[in-house]
This record gives structure tokens, C-alpha cells and sequence, in this order.
């Protein structure tokens, strides 16, 4: 058995996003931390993913950007996106104040 606290062990410094594996299953299934401050992706970087991924903010703020729409999405706490495999995105912004405390679940 393993447990955590979510909040906690976050770096007070790093330069790259952080993302931390806290449990994987059967097949392609896996959930993760992740920490923003300040990040964003490249702007001619897309994620292509073979996995679905369900992202949870849980703190912070972050927007996301699909190639397929002109509209970019905001997420604050709470809010949640469901993004399909193969539906290429990236992260816009995420909040540079404070940290952005992403939840993501992927699988396939």
C-alpha cells in the first residue's frame, strides 16, 4: 500500500514541468502528478498521445490549445477535460504566481 499527499514534496525551484507516476495498471493505464509554474509548451510542439488522458486541475489555473479549434480552454481548480488519444494539443500558460497542480489519468 502507498499514499501521498497531493500538495506536498512540491520542489520550491525547477525548471522543467515536473511529473510524477503515483499509480499504473493493467495494460496502459497510469496516473499522475504534475506540477506547472509558469510553464508552457513550444509553440510549434503538439502532444500526440496514443492514450486517452483525463486532466484534473486541482490547483492553479492552466489553457490548453487543440489544433483542431481556434478556442483555447482555461482550467481552474475543479475543472476537469477528458482529451481523446491522438487529439494534438499543448499548454498555452499556466498560472506563473503560484503552482499548477495537474492531475492526469491516461489509458488506452
Amino acid at each position: 500500500m502507498t499514499s501521498g499527499n497531493l500538495f506536498e514534496q512540491i520542489p520550491e525551484r525547477f525548471s522543467e514541468e515536473v511529473t510524477e507516476l503515483l499509480a499504473s495498471g493493467k495494460g496502459d493505464l497510469r496516473i499522475e502528478r504534475i506540477i506547472s509554474r509558469g510553464h508552457r509548451s513550444p509553440s510549434d510542439f503538439w502532444y500526440d498521445q496514443d492514450t486517452s488522458e483525463w486532466v484534473l486541475i486541482l490547483k492553479g489555473e492552466g489553457e490548453l490549445i487543440f489544433e483542431d479549434s481556434n478556442e483555447p480552454v482555461t482550467l481552474k481548480p475543479g475543472d476537469w477535460i477528458e482529451i481523446p488519444a491522438h487529439r494534438r494539443h499543448r499548454v498555452a500558460s499556466t498560472s506563473e504566481q503560484e503552482d499548477t497542480v495537474w492531475l492526469a489519468v491516461h489509458w488506452k
